[in-house]
């Protein structure tokens, strides 16, 4: 099932319904987006010889003219591999690389940076804020999708394993065909007359929730900023109604705040549904509060798009259950098309209330990462998706994270790994060893911090490792506090205790 049928089917049924619009204005109804998309497919095809299955980059910044990629993309038959607009152009550089992605859609400063890094692979670079992005749409549009079958790969996405190196998620047609429907039973209903708004990234969560409102024929706002800003989200929801949104914790925070200091009760916003780290029970408790009975929780891994459990607003919003704390603290039960379990490290299933990992088995789980079949037996291990987090689920089936396995850091939603930081510093000379660890932060949940050990003799600086690391990696991985420290706590077999590190910032606050 190729998603750009439905696609179609919603232009054939809704061709006047505006479907693309740049703040509040329409740019493209539902006839015009397929048409853009079946144009795009068949510049792909026929302009850049794109066969059905090959890989197809996308490393924009939010736009509308995403989703026309996106769709052209499948229009044609061939693989999305959406690329963070954040990262470094070297890091989408060896996402590109190791796709073996052909052809790469860009945006103007983003193609500019990527070209001086550019792989072999790739054959074109298509700037989308060119000329020559324009034009395809005057291509010969293909009068139907390809055929995708249902197991077929559509969706290369990369997220970082337990060693910062990028691994390719294989997501099938199945797999967000599941991810889609479920959305209408465990998460939320869409009309026709509602909006999707994306602040955050469209190459992962908030983009991932196209296909929803693709098929009811609603609407899709991309901010004229083109990112997160809480004053300019108040407003849209004002002018354009009836939107619904994706959005990490610190995002939530930072609108309620600013919704608090206008005066603002969200009017005009339908659902926000966060996810992508901890909220806080604090922070969701006033949420509710201030802008009422809007908010939803997932909790999903790009191995399990956006679908492994979910906390439904009514349960978000209840203060008379007597254990309303102890769920709204939790990240929900298991979603419709998914089993979850919580294992010892043998995969037995242990009783309720203890604590071991989280797994998950269904039809949204992936079926493992691009040539890496070692990583993917690791994750994947009889039938089951070892997630890597620490959990507990009750004996109603609330699960609760109790940790965060492999270090990671959440800063803004966003994951950072502190080793492939930690690589990045160590190639600077001087640098003899280095811990990253995460520090509490009121805005964004959590700050990077570098705990470094200098050669002897070396003359290391604030400013020195903090050019190196905009350097070698995307801005918002750097650590925003650099200290020089004689020497790393370790145990007795020369690991790094970090537990010590973070309990040293704790004291500190």
């Amino acid at each position: 099932m190729n998603p750009a049928e439905w696609l179609t089917r919603t232009a054939l049924l809704s061709p006047g319904a505006p479907a693309l619009l740049k703040g509040e204005t329409v740019v493209a109804d539902y006839a015009e987006f397929a048409n853009r998309a079946a144009a795009i497919g068949g510049a792909i095809r026929d302009k850049y010889n794109v066969q059905p299955g090959d890989r197809v980059a996308i490393f924009m910044k939010n736009r509308t003219e995403y989703l026309e990629v996106l769709y052209g993309i499948w229009f044609a038959g061939a693989v999305v591999v959406p690329i963070n607009a954040k990262l470094h152009a070297k890091e989408a550089a060896w996402i590109v690389s190791d796709a073996d992605a052909e052809i790469v859609f860009v945006t103007s400063d983003n193609g500019a940076s990527l070209a001086q890094v550019l792989p072999d692979c790739v054959r074109e670079v298509v700037d989308t804020d060119a000329s020559e992005f324009a034009q395809l749409y005057t291509a010969s549009p293909l009068q139907s999708p390809a055929p995708i079958k249902i197991d077929e790969m559509i969706w290369l996405f990369y997220t970082s394993g337990t060693t910062g190196k990028p691994k390719g998620v294989m997501i099938s047609s199945a797999n967000l065909q599941a991810m889609t429907l479920t959305y209408f039973a465990d998460v939320d209903e869409v009309k026709t007359e509602g909006a999707i708004l994306y602040a955050a990234p469209m190459s992962h969560g908030a983009g991932i929730y196209n296909f929803m409102h693709i098929l009811r024929g609603a609407r899709h706002v991309v901010p004229e900023s083109g990112g997160f800003d809480p004053a300019e989200i108040l407003s849209l929801a004002q002018s354009v109604g009836n939107i619904s949104m994706f959005a990490a914790p610190t995002m939530v925070r930072r609108l309620v705040d600013h919704a608090k200091e206008v005066g603002s009760d969200g009017d005009g916003i339908n659902t926000i549904i966060y996810g992508g780290g901890p909220m806080y029970l604090a922070d969701i408790i006033e949420a509710v509060e201030v802008m009422g009975p809007r908010f939803v929780q997932i909790y999903g891994q790009g191995e399990c798009p956006m679908t492994i459990t979910a906390l439904p607003r009514d349960v978000v919003a209840n203060r008379t259950h007597q254990n309303w704390k102890a769920r709204l603290g939790s990240i929900g039960r298991a979603q419709s098309c998914v089993y979850v379990q919580i294992v010892d490290e043998d995969g037995v299933e242990l009783p309720k209330g203890e604590i071991g990992e989280i797994v998950v088995q269904g039809a949204p789980v992936m079926s493992g990462y691009w040539g890496n079949p070692d990583a993917s037996a690791k994750a994947i291990r009889n039938g089951w998706l070892w997630t890597g987090d620490m959990g507990a689920m009750d004996s109603d089936g609330f699960v609760t994270l109790h940790d965060r396995s492999k270090d990671v850091i959440i800063s803004g939603g966003t994951n950072i790994y502190p080793r492939e930081v930690e690589e990045a510093l160590l190639m600077y000379s001087g640098v003899h060893e280095v811990a990253v660890v995460g520090r509490e932060h009121s805005d964004w949940g959590e700050e990077v911090i570098a705990f470094v050990v200098a050669a002897p003799k070396a003359n290391l600086t604030e400013g020195g490792l903090d050019a190196h690391c905009l350097a070698e990696i995307a801005r918002f991985k750097r650590p925003k506090e650099y200290r020089f420290v004689t020497e790393l706590p370790k145990n007795n077999y020369g690991k790094v205790l970090k537990t010590n590190l973070r309990e040293q910032l704790k004291k500190e606050e």
